[in-house]
């Protein structure tokens, strides 16, 4: 319950932000608002300001902002279609910069109260680093981690008894040990776990060992001005890989090959918050700063019924110098949203197949 109220929570400031994005835009350019509302219908309650609806909704999984006149029937002063093209981008594009700028405010907080960082490389000038440890990135197929059920995020604490404090600790032991049994303790979800592990050789080496991916890692803190600027190089880094993610994922299906990416619906990111929340509020931090990031990329895809979808439609105006009919642009967005929705409800089943209780149930009936 806790872990659904959570992801309610960032879900929640994630859309109101975008939403506010929007809204604040238009009404500095001298649009109309008709609605502000967070979720999606039926309507839950609602209350008439001077000349916005606010709206809350059944469905906590979106919101919208419904402008004057976009659906082209109004082209008054106040009409969101009667704008010249720039303002409607500046409008467009508005909840994708506040979801930018929200995860870069999310970062810089971070930064000041202390972000997990690999810093196996060394630490960044100026940062503070509290809980040093070292961290499994990678446990390679049929080793001796798989085989001990090691998992991506344990956190090694000692070996034969030597507490882990840097990689190349655990790496001499480990190679001292050849391929015999050694005592591993590891933790996970902030409980310490003891196990027996008999080591084997690496597919890379002769010698013998775990068959992980090892990360220094800490909680790094900055002074606020510091703290500022990694919290927006890291807003840069993460769009960088976001974008390479999603372009990976368009690739492969013009290529015809496997989607290689897992694509989770909203059950999907709430089972991986449960998981994040019991790492901790740093980590908390970094995974609603990503979804925000996230948010934004997606919202600016050039798809029919999202910004990017709406932004397209913008730019065929000037290149063709004349808008799209109103009555064919409505119906290519509603077609698409009823296309999304059905996208997400699809892998929201799948993702519900993927809990284990789900799967057990399904296999007893079945």
């Amino acid at each position: 319950m806790i872990t659904i109220l959570i992801f309610l929570i960032i879900l929640g400031l994630l859309v109101f932000v975008h939403e506010l994005g929007h809204f604040i835009a238009a009404r500095a350019l001298g649009v109309k608002v008709d609605e502000f509302g967070f979720g999606f219908p039926p309507r839950v309650w609602s209350v008439k300001g001077k000349k916005t609806v606010y709206s809350i909704n059944w469905i906590p999984l979106g919101g919208y902002v419904k402008l004057h006149g976009e659906d082209g029937q109004s082209r008054d002063k106040e009409s969101f279609t009667s704008q010249q093209a720039w303002k409607r981008i500046i409008i467009l594009v508005a909840g994708v910069s506040m979801n930018i700028i929200l995860a870069a405010v999310i970062f810089s907080f971070g930064f000041v109260i202390g972000l997990p960082t690999d810093i196996s490389g060394g630490v960044p000038t100026g940062a503070k680093v509290r809980n040093p440890q070292v961290q499994i990135l990678e446990v390679s197929k049929n080793s001796a981690a798989a085989g001990a059920n090691l998992q991506v995020g344990d956190v090694l604490v000692s070996i034969n008894g030597i507490k882990i404090n840097s990689i190349k600790t655990a790496q001499e032991i480990t190679k001292n040990a050849g391929e015999n049994i050694i005592s591993l303790q590891y933790e996970r979800s902030h409980k310490v776990i003891s196990t027996d592990v008999k080591l084997q050789k690496l597919a890379s080496s002769d010698q013998a060992g775990l068959g992980v991916g090892l990360a220094e890692t800490g909680l790094v803190s900055f002074s606020l001005p510091r703290a500022i600027y990694q919290g927006s190089s890291a807003t840069i880094r993460s769009l960088g890989m976001i974008v390479t993610a999603f372009g990976s994922i368009i690739g492969d299906l013009f290529s015809q090959q496997k989607v290689s990416v897992d694509v989770a619906g909203p059950v999907g990111i709430a089972i991986l918050t449960g998981q994040v929340v019991k790492l901790g509020f740093a980590y908390l931090l970094q995974f609603a700063a990503l979804l925000s990031l996230n948010l934004a990329i997606i919202n600016v895809l050039p798809i029919p019924a999202l910004d990017g979808g709406r932004l397209l439609f913008v730019i065929i105006e000037k290149v063709r110098g004349r808008p799209v009919s109103p009555t064919v642009e409505a119906k290519i967005h509603n077609t698409s949203f009823a296309i999304l929705m059905g996208l997400i409800v699809l892998v929201t089943f799948r993702d519900i197949f993927k809990i284990d209780f789900v799967q057990n149930i399904w296999s007893k009936i079945f």
